[in-house]
């Protein structure tokens, strides 16, 4: 059992209405600060039943601006949640830059309850709290100020606790079966807050653990470590700001033609240069092989749908490559009522006040529909890197942060696939200058995609890395040879029928 020097604590009232008012003005104040600054603040109640989560919460909402204070409480997953990962509820829930965001019965509540009850084993439970532990990280190293409190009760204090709350009229609503159930393994519960508290407590992210006996002690204790903490992290933030100066940020010459730009050459070392760019189907095969995979499409996307499985696809790929006219071919024999095609361009004023992954986590579909995404998160790795749009720390980052989330779509039972589209420097140049000559394309061709063609080693060098370190056994990438449309379009149809096929065995 853990111990706690803290426990037992208690404030008598005249100290706690001295507090009151400091504490009350100095959360305000901190809350006002944080709204104009680039981080939000996360705040994560766990603990025993009783123990005052609920009742602290609604006392930080109160003291504080709740307008700006969402509570999120989660119980059994509706529908909408259960057809997709774990996670996304809570990524939807995420608080914004410059707001607090309040979790009660969160991301720790499922796996500590499924050990206690018997419904995961010691392997399960440990991969639990190792997917929390990388969620938490993610948010911190994004910039996200997370305070985690873990408000504890000794069993005889949890009974009696309970039979209190259960002889108020107007408590008694907080008591249920399931409480009396989880305080009758209350020696397993602590066991699990033990393996919980060693394993996510991080310096990042510590638990700070709260005797909850006493109402006033628990209240300040938590009022007061919130308050620090934002004032800390305001102090730190202005202090940043005061002491930044800027580099000037380098503009590469926007070119006006292909003629004059040094044309790219690509790298024999290179993972696309592998890709046998020489395998080609005439119209009359391609028209021939394309009918009979759609066939097959047609048919697994009916069963994907019966059976509740999703599809998530990814295309990412050179500028010209194809991307679109694959995706018109995987779509003209879906229902369009089961599919979404989300076009990637830089992200809005709002998806840039969260995680970059939050915009992504939000357009995941339902059960048996398709996500297809037409770029996607590895643009962090892809022009984010090349750009020097993230520092290397971060686009760094963000490779172990992509398997993460794609793990999970995975570990859901998604059907998953992405594609790199690959054609040659020389290619690119003749779809370009066909873009040029063709009235009702010439919109797809933008001064953007002549200034990319500058930086081909570079791209190819990100994607090689790319390929390298997020091309794992459940989530493969896919590398097209594209020269060839007919080829390309034919491969990313019947490599998805493969997907779905082997799911559905």
């Amino acid at each position: 059992m853990f111990e706690v020097a803290e426990l037992g604590r208690t404030l008598d009232k005249e100290a706690y209405e001295q507090l009151e008012m400091e504490l009350r003005l100095g959360l305000l104040q901190a809350q006002q600060g944080l709204r104009s600054c680039p981080f939000p603040v996360v705040v994560v109640f766990a603990g025993v039943d009783g123990a005052g989560k609920s009742e602290t919460t609604n006392l930080l909402a109160r003291w504080m601006d709740s307008r700006y204070v969402p509570v999120q409480a989660y119980g059994t997953h509706s529908d909408e949640e259960r057809e997709r990962p774990e996670f996304w509820r809570y990524w939807r829930d995420l608080p914004r830059n410059g707001r607090i965001g309040i979790f009660l019965s969160s991301w720790y509540s499922r796996p500590v309850l499924d050990w206690v009850q018997g419904r995961s084993d010691d392997l399960a439970f440990r991969r639990d709290l190792e997917r929390i532990e990388a969620f938490e990280r993610m948010l911190v190293e994004d910039g996200a100020l997370v305070l985690k409190f873990w408000m504890h009760l000794s069993k005889d204090k949890q009974r009696k606790r309970l039979e209190k709350l259960e002889s108020s009229k107007l408590e008694s609503w907080r008591v249920r079966p399931e409480q009396w159930r989880n305080w009758e393994q209350y020696e397993r519960f602590m066991a699990a807050a033990e393996e919980t508290i060693r394993r996510t407590s991080t310096g990042q992210a510590p638990w700070h653990i709260v005797e909850g006996a006493n109402r006033r002690y628990r209240e300040a204790t938590v009022a007061t470590r919130l308050r620090d903490a934002m004032q800390l992290r305001l102090h730190e933030h202005e202090r940043r700001l005061r002491t930044f100066t800027p580099a000037p940020v380098e503009r590469r010459r926007m070119l006006e033609d292909a003629e004059v730009s040094p044309e790219p050459q690509a790298n024999s070392q290179s993972v696309l240069h592998t890709l046998d760019q020489t395998r080609k189907h005439d119209k009359k095969s391609y028209k021939k092989a394309l009918k009979h995979e759609h066939a097959r499409l047609a048919k697994l996307t009916r069963q994907a749908r019966e059976q509740g499985r999703s599809s998530v696809l990814v295309f990412e790929g050179w500028d010209a490559a194809g991307k679109g006219g694959a995706i018109k071919r995987l779509t003209d024999v879906l229902d369009a009522r089961d599919y979404r095609v989300h076009p990637i361009a830089a992200p809005t004023e709002e998806e840039r006040m969260h995680h970059y992954l939050w915009r992504f986590w939000r357009r995941i579909e339902r059960a048996g529909k398709t996500t297809i995404f037409d770029r996607s998160w590895y643009g962090r790795v892809l022009v984010e890197r090349v750009e020097g749009f993230a520092s290397e720390e971060t686009w760094r980052r963000a490779y172990a942060e992509i398997r993460h989330f794609e793990e999970q779509l995975v570990d859901h039972g998604t059907v998953f696939a992405k594609f790199w589209l690959h054609i040659t420097p020389e290619e690119q140049l003749q779809r370009f200058q066909a873009r040029e000559r063709t009235p009702h394309k010439q919109w797809k061709l933008t001064d953007e995609d002549w200034r990319n063609r500058e930086r081909w080693a570079d791209y190819e060098s990100a994607v090689d890395a790319m390929v390298e370190r997020t091309s794992t056994r459940e989530a493969p990438w896919t590398l097209v040879p594209a020269n060839n449309k007919y080829d390309a379009r034919l491969m990313v149809v019947r490599t998805f029928a493969d997907r779905l096929e082997q799911a559905l065995d």
